[in-house]
Parts: C-alpha cells; structure tokens; sequence
C-alpha cells in the first residue's frame, strides 16, 4: 500500500480549515457556526500531524529493533492528542450553550437572538 504525497495531507487541512471558515464567517445557525468551528480545529490537527510525518518513519513505540533514528517524532502528535481532549471539552460547553439559548429565544439564528435581545 502506497502513502499518499505528504502534500495532499496539506492540501486535506486547508480545505477542512477554509470550509471550516467559510461556516462561521457565512452561516446565520449557531449550530452550523459550531459545526464549522469543529470541521477548522480537524483541519488544524491534520496539518499538524502532517507537519511531524517523515515518509519511512514508523509510530514511536518502544519496540524491539526500532532506533531512535526510525520513528518520528511524538511532540507532534501528543500535542494533537492533546487538543483533540481540549476541543471535545470546549464543544460540548458550546453545545450547552446553544441549548440554553435555544430554551431562552425559540432560535438558533443569531441575527434573530440579535434582534429579541436588543
């Protein structure tokens, strides 16, 4: 099985992170807002794993007859563990929200909210 061109990773994360962009810049939803939001953080931690892939390298797991030259390197990745823990927290927050302001206002567009607010 061939690996595709590290390129391509590049690619699949500027797109996830302009569609991502595209959502919360255009979409009057909260909820698509939200959706969009998570859809840009996906493609920020595609673009940093790809950052940290060497082509040949294999996951750096203690085992037997892989040196220190042969893996790649595991900031990388723990730092995308790590936000991948940090942005389900922040989104399920967010999602509570959107269900207060829901209960609250009978909407989700936030021109609407906007306007019963004022």
């Amino acid at each position: 099985m061939s690996v595709p061109h590290i390129s391509a990773f590049y690619f699949g994360a500027i797109a996830l992170v302009l569609i991502g962009l595209y959502a919360i810049l255009v979409k009057k939803n909260i909820l698509k807002m939200l959706i969009g939001l998570s859809i840009m953080e996906t493609g920020v931690n595609l673009l940093l794993v790809s950052i940290g892939y060497i082509s040949g390298r294999s996951a750096p797991i203690l085992s037997e007859g892989i040196g220190p030259n042969q893996a790649v390197d595991p900031i990388p990745q723990a730092l995308v563990l790590t936000a991948i823990v940090i942005g389900v927290a922040t989104t399920a927050m967010a999602l509570s929200a959107v269900i207060v302001l829901y209960k609250r206002y009978g909407t989700l567009n936030i021109e609407e909210i906007r306007r019963l607010r004022g």
